[in-house]
């Protein structure tokens, strides 16, 4: 009879989760796209300064183009916010009062094509996007926000108004688009811009809101200037990407371990110990008198056969009961599950000596990367 009665219960719950989800074509669990959406994980450091075309907060990258301002990204503590421990935070510390034609600065995030699909776009079926974010800043005004099909090159735009320095939610509906599938596969499909300052060449006309074949022109008409003072400063967390074409739903929290793991398909540290002697994770051992291998087992599979980004080779050492420098350091047959990475000395190792790979300052970070 308990039996029954559970099965029963697991019926009903599973009708309402149709009812529910069905229509929008997502559920209560996964149905926000974007990763790192609370700004938790920052393998790469908590703050970047002048940055340019880089990514900082795992997932989310800076782009600048034709700019004379400059701008310091951090993984900032956000203490005003019930939810929220984190957020991206932009400061202006050069301001540029004067805006070229082709000048663009915006936060930038990459999805797979694999991880749309339940939009289905390009179907007679499409659905909407819905968007919707945190924002804190200084500078009130209208914000725009582009959307951009890698895969069709196809764009949208639209936007949100600042009207005070309070932490806000805010969301914006992108319709849904018949014309253009996504690709089903591991690359950039959908790119997401939250643009802060935008020159004539993308600020005419009446900002485009349907979506078209890509073009600069009205793609962010209205957008405020945020570069304007060095006193702007520009915060984000809670980024959701969902399908339908009304309300957001519920920020979706999530663990910080599914978090991280989510985020290391992209980027995984490989120095994550704090201290003097942060280790490279793995076992090493010296292939000849020259060449140390550090063998890693990745935590996750990759997206992609990752590249190595490190510190200057000089500031790497190999520990064989002795301390020797590093001259250089480069993949040895790295593949989305694992690999080695070697660690060149001028002499002083024996061959199969097990031996220890480490950053000499505790500040420099070891990581493969695979973003898109």
């Amino acid at each position: 009879m308990g039996r029954s009665k559970d099965l029963a219960d697991l019926g009903a719950l599973t009708s309402r989760l149709d009812t529910v989800g069905g229509a929008s074509g997502s559920f209560g669990i996964g149905r926000n796209v974007i990763v790192n959406s609370a700004m938790m994980v920052s393998q790469r450091g908590t703050s970047f300064a002048s940055v340019g075309n880089v990514y900082t907060l795992d997932r989310f990258s800076m782009y600048k183009q034709n700019t004379g301002s400059a701008f310091t990204v951090s993984q900032s503590s956000v203490t005003d916010l019930a939810g929220f421990a984190n957020a991206f935070k932009v400061d202006c510390t050069t301001a540029d009062t004067s805006i070229a034609s082709n000048e663009q600065v915006h936060m930038a995030y990459k999805a797979e094509g694999q991880d749309l699909q339940r939009f289905q776009k390009g179907h007679a079926t499409a659905l909407g996007f819905t968007l919707s974010f945190y924002v804190k800043t200084n500078k009130t005004g209208v914000y725009t926000v582009k959307m951009f099909d890698r895969d069709n090159s196809r764009d949208v735009s639209g936007s949100y108004t600042v009207a005070d320095a309070n932490w806000n939610r805010y969301t914006i509906n992108f319709p849904a688009d018949t014309t253009g599938k996504f690709d089903d596969d591991n690359a950039s499909s959908l790119e997401i811009f939250f643009h802060l300052v935008q020159g004539s060449d993308t600020t005419g006309g009446t900002l485009n809101t349907a979506w078209r074949a890509n073009s600069d022109a009205s793609a962010a008409s209205g957008q405020v200037h945020f570069a304007d003072s060095t006193s702007n400063n520009w915060e984000i967390t809670g980024i959701q990407l969902e399908t339908g074409s009304g309300a957001a739903t519920d920020f979706e929290h999530e663990p910080y371990s599914v978090c991280l793991a989510r985020c290391q398909r992209y980027c995984i540290d490989l120095t994550p110990t704090s201290g003097t002697t942060p280790y490279i994770t793995g076992s090493a051992a010296a292939a000849n008198s020259t060449v140390a291998v550090a063998h890693v087992s990745f935590p996750v599979q990759m997206r992609a056969s990752p590249s190595l980004e490190f510190e200057a080779a000089g500031n790497y050492r190999v520990y064989n009961g002795g301390t020797l420098t590093v001259t250089s350091i480069g993949a040895n047959g790295l593949s989305p599950v694992g690999g080695g990475i070697n660690f060149s000395v001028s002499s002083g190792l024996s061959t199969a000596q097990a031996v220890g790979v480490y950053a000499a300052n505790g500040t420099d970070r070891t990581l493969c990367v695979s973003e898109l």
